[in-house]
């Protein structure tokens, strides 16, 4: 009886471990490093969001800044996000201030590369402006493993495949 016992805790063991570890197979990670221009004043919030071909939104892929208090500033975005109002706590962090560099990790679907998808970085700071399109360039193969110049706050964007 100890032996079947230990034989089922080992397998269901094995199991948990295999299934705890393995990635998404239907996508794929990238490193995302945000450069922000030298400016004064508080943290900009960036959204980071999958469009679609036709321009619409898709998903909502990395959000920095946490206080959901002001997520209706960056009001394209909102129109999407605030009928919904998905968890996103999983897909925050901080906000970035003028001149600081982050990286993040960002999963999009494997299906959707080389298929028409964009990726925007809409960015807004308290009492300042809001750009809609700061970055956004379409996804492809070659755009994954490329740096791409902002038009507001953010100086430029870097991705890496992981």
């Amino acid at each position: 009886m100890k032996t079947i016992f230990r034989i089922v805790l080992l397998t269901v063991s094995a199991v948990f471990t295999l299934v705890s570890f393995t990635s998404e197979p239907n996508t794929t990670s990238l490193k995302c490093m945000i450069q922000m221009v030298n400016y004064t004043g508080e943290g900009a919030y960036v959204v980071i969001s999958l469009i679609k071909p036709e321009g619409e939104y898709n998903q909502t892929l990395y959000v920095q800044g946490k206080d959901s208090e002001w997520y209706s500033d960056i009001t394209e975005w909102w129109k999407f996000y605030g009928k919904r109002r998905l968890d996103i706590d999983a897909i925050s962090g901080a906000t970035i201030a003028g001149g600081e560099r982050t990286v993040s990790i960002i999963k999009i679907p494997k299906d959707r590369i080389d298929a028409g998808y964009k990726i925007r970085f809409e960015t807004a700071v308290e009492d300042q402006e809001y750009y809609k399109k700061d970055v956004e360039f379409e996804l492809t193969s070659e755009t994954l493993a490329s740096k791409v110049k902002g038009k507001g706050f953010i100086r430029y964007v870097r991705m890496l495949p992981q």
